[in-house]
């Protein structure tokens, strides 16, 4: 994970300390908002999921348990990025 100077969402990154994840500016939903903590981007969980799948050749499975440990279970501090499950 890195932060970049870019412009998400009306959010200047470098400003706002926005951590994105390297090779998943498609999965990439917005910026959340929340009362007395930083702005944190806010990714698809289910295009994070394939994108993993796709890159590893990973099944679907190992793809989710990959994620959980190595993307949901990286603390980053406040800024960690947040995934977004959708409703069907």
């Amino acid at each position: 994970m890195s932060t970049h100077s870019d412009d998400i969402a009306g959010f200047d990154s470098e400003e706002f300390g926005l951590i994105k994840m390297d090779g998943y500016d498609d999965a990439i939903v917005g910026v959340v908002e929340r009362f007395g903590q930083p702005p944190i981007l806010c990714y698809d969980k289910e295009l994070v999921l394939l994108q993993i799948a796709k890159d590893s050749g990973m099944s679907e499975a190992d793809a989710e348990e990959w994620f959980e440990y190595n993307q949901i279970g990286a603390w980053m501090g406040e800024s960690t990025p947040c995934f977004l499950s959708r409703c069907t």
